[in-house]
């Protein structure tokens, strides 16, 4: 097989998966818009009467809190896992990885009974810190494994011009690893907003605190033959992930074949 007729074959196999993952999205459209009448006013409607604008806003401060705080601390806890030898260096990263094989249904529980007993149900930090633990779980390996990538050259060089370990991590490190901790952030975003379980467990009683998964579930189960409705709530919900994904596409690709993943 020559190299045109295998890019070909290749391009084929890339549509027809383009198509499987694109054709869901296109009947979801159509029948938010009741195409062909193109009725653009269900997406004004299911705004209204799904109160979305409260459910949005509570998933923004939600995600953008717990992306962020995550960040930070998975950085930090990479660079010194990857970068630094120390005793216990080894079962702390296994505490970090016994945080990746503990499924969310396990633990939501008594998860719940601990964060009423200190009074943090129904509340933005009852959301915000389980999501953040459970960040920082996938966070610090994936940096981990960045950080172990980098030439050791690059350290030396940096201890050699005089940066410290704080310099060395904010002023060398994070810049030149900027496509893996784009794809951090990126994934991690997407898994906060679009959490469920435990946003239906901890808000049990304040409707004003419910994220917008949670909010689309309730505003299905009073429109549920008004399919357009759902359609159009759908999207809304799905908008800013999507628009993320589709703006830091190249970082995202690039973070997931570079040295990220080596190592």
């Amino acid at each position: 097989m020559n190299g045109r007729t295998e890019r070909f074959f290749n391009h084929a196999i890339l549509v027809v998966f383009a198509v499987i993952a694109v054709f869901p999205m296109i009947g979801v459209l159509t029948q938010a818009l009741q195409f062909p009448d193109l009725n653009f006013s269900n997406f004004a409607d299911a705004w209204r009467e799904g109160h979305f604008g409260t459910y949005m806003r509570n998933s923004i401060i939600v995600t953008l809190i717990t992306v962020v705080v995550a960040a930070v601390l998975s950085i930090m806890a990479g660079y010194a896992l990857g970068t630094m030898r120390f005793r216990g260096a080894g079962i702390v990263f296994l505490l970090f990885l016994a945080g990746l094989t503990i499924p969310t249904e396990a633990i939501v529980v008594p998860l719940y009974f601990d964060l009423r007993s200190v009074g943090l149900d129904n509340s933005y930090a009852g959301l915000i810190l389980p999501q953040v633990a459970m960040s920082v779980a996938f966070g610090t390996f994936w940096m981990r494994a960045y950080f172990r990538s980098v030439p050791r050259s690059l350290l030396e060089a940096a201890r050699i011009d005089g940066a410290n370990g704080w310099t060395t991590l904010w002023r060398v490190l994070v810049p030149v690893g900027r496509p893996a901790i784009l794809t951090m952030l990126l994934l991690t975003t997407m898994w906060t907003w679009n959490e469920f379980l435990l946003p239906l467990v901890i808000i049990n009683s304040d409707e004003g605190l419910r994220t917008a998964p949670l909010g689309l579930s309730f505003f299905q189960g009073t429109h549920k033959t008004d399919y357009s409705l759902l359609m159009a709530g759908a999207l809304i919900i799905a908008a800013p992930v999507v628009t993320a994904y589709v703006f830091l596409q190249r970082q995202f690709i690039a973070g997931m074949l570079s040295g990220a993943i080596k190592e």
